[in-house]
């Protein structure tokens, strides 16, 4: 069985950088990308490598679609150049941002802003990539636990998350005659920088959400990198057109 390749937005650091090692040490090979953080990328490019398997980091701005037509030729030269193929076997569109604001002071331009990221982007990248995807490849689209629970402050960032969800299922239809199955991974709160670090930084918040969840804690990246990894494995060849919440069982 010849090595998977698999494709990570934003995965210099956080939740995407956790999936790439856990994926590597299930022997992916990893196109990785970051926006701004290039030395991180590489950094975790040189990591994954240590474990055996083949990297690569490639730039790429998730809110600015006009770029995906280039970036998706530069991963077809990458794939034939570093791989001698002209396919890729999963994308994890993980790339994002969080903007915490209440719904009567959130502005057209922190909407839009979350839309090109999370919605659009995930939207109209996936397609122009869907041409190196190969058959029986596999889509795993981040959501959030906000998509299903409420918190003052994330309206905007949430409606992106639960439209992404409501694609994975129409991905999961239109292109189950390649036989590739499109599912959405759910984390619930997480010890990141994400939002500032304020889950991992602020005690109180932290101790607040572990109260409310079933398991008595908050997550730490693991607990979502071994998910996508399981998610990724041909043990899970059977779930498609999923949503799977990663959240210790929170507000349950």
């Amino acid at each position: 069985m010849s090595t998977p390749i698999t494709l990570i937005t934003g995965a210099s650091r956080g939740l995407g950088r956790n999936a790439a090692i856990h994926l590597a040490r299930h022997g992916h090979d990893l196109i990785i990308t970051y926006n701004s953080g290039k030395e991180a990328a590489e950094a975790v490019v040189a990591q994954v490598r240590e474990l055996g398997v083949k990297a690569v980091a490639l730039q790429l701005d998730v809110g600015r679609s006009s770029s995906f037509v280039s970036f998706a030729e530069q991963v077809r030269q990458t794939l034939a150049e570093v791989w001698q193929c002209d396919s890729f076997d999963a994308l994890v569109n993980n790339a994002g941002i969080g903007i915490n604001v209440p719904f009567a002071e959130t502005t057209e331009e922190q909407f839009d802003l979350l839309m090109n990221i999370h919605l659009k982007g995930t939207y109209f990248l996936t397609q122009r990539l869907l041409p190196l995807l190969a058959d029986g490849g596999h889509i795993l689209n981040i959501s959030s636990g906000l998509a299903r629970f409420s918190m003052p402050g994330y309206s905007a960032y949430a409606a992106m998350k639960g439209g992404v969800e409501v694609l994975t299922r129409f991905l999961a239809t239109e292109l189950g005659p390649r036989r590739i199955r499109v599912n959405t991974i759910a984390p619930g709160a997480i010890e990141t920088d994400f939002g500032g670090g304020v889950v991992r930084d602020n005690r109180q918040i932290n101790a607040a959400i572990a109260a409310q969840t079933a398991l008595g804690r908050v997550g730490v990246p693991d607990d979502i990198g071994k998910a996508i990894a399981m998610l990724l494995s041909e043990e899970s060849c059977w779930v498609n057109a999923q949503r799977l919440e990663v959240s210790g069982g929170i507000y349950s």
